[in-house]
């Protein structure tokens, strides 16, 4: 075989129709839109319309809602801020924030901070400035001889 011979495989490429070109071309005239009515027309978009019945779209029920006010956190466990200390890609002399985490890649997205969970074991003295943390977590930072500063907006303040 040489360089010359390579060739598409038998229609992969497909010629494009010239249609309303004439008679000839079998796609003349009306040039596959049959006659009159709004779909022979140019600029016409029908999505969803389905004759007057009732769009799919319309006869399905509506579900769930979007809360305004929900906050989108990064989750992160304790469990693997210990294997990014133990891997050395974390320092656990220093303040432990969203920065680090995300340099460390282990925080992705949370546009309003990070929020620590207690999964998994944390063995390193560790200091965290993080938006929230749960019960469980901040036992365990505490336990290994840390702290746990949260920055975000209490919920027991707001309820007492």
């Amino acid at each position: 075989m040489k360089l010359t011979d390579i060739r598409d495989n038998s229609g992969a490429r497909k010629n494009r129709i010239r249609v309303g070109r004439g008679i000839g071309s079998g796609k003349g005239k009306t040039a596959g839109r049959g006659q009159k009515g709004q779909k022979s027309r140019s600029g016409v978009a029908i999505k969803g319309f389905e004759g007057g019945q009732m769009p799919l779209h319309m006869r399905l029920p509506k579900r769930g809602f979007n809360n305004p006010f929900g906050k989108d956190y990064a989750e992160v466990n304790i469990g693997q801020v210990q294997k990014l200390i133990d891997a050395k890609k974390l320092d656990a002399k220093k303040v432990v924030d969203h920065e680090a985490l995300k340099a460390a890649g282990v925080a992705r997205g949370g546009k309003d901070g990070v929020r620590l969970l207690g999964k998994g074991e944390l063995t390193a003295k560790v200091s965290f400035k993080v938006a929230g943390a749960s019960k469980g977590a901040v036992e365990a930072v505490e336990k290994a001889g840390g702290s746990v500063e949260q920055t975000g907006a209490k919920k027991a303040a707001a309820a007492e």
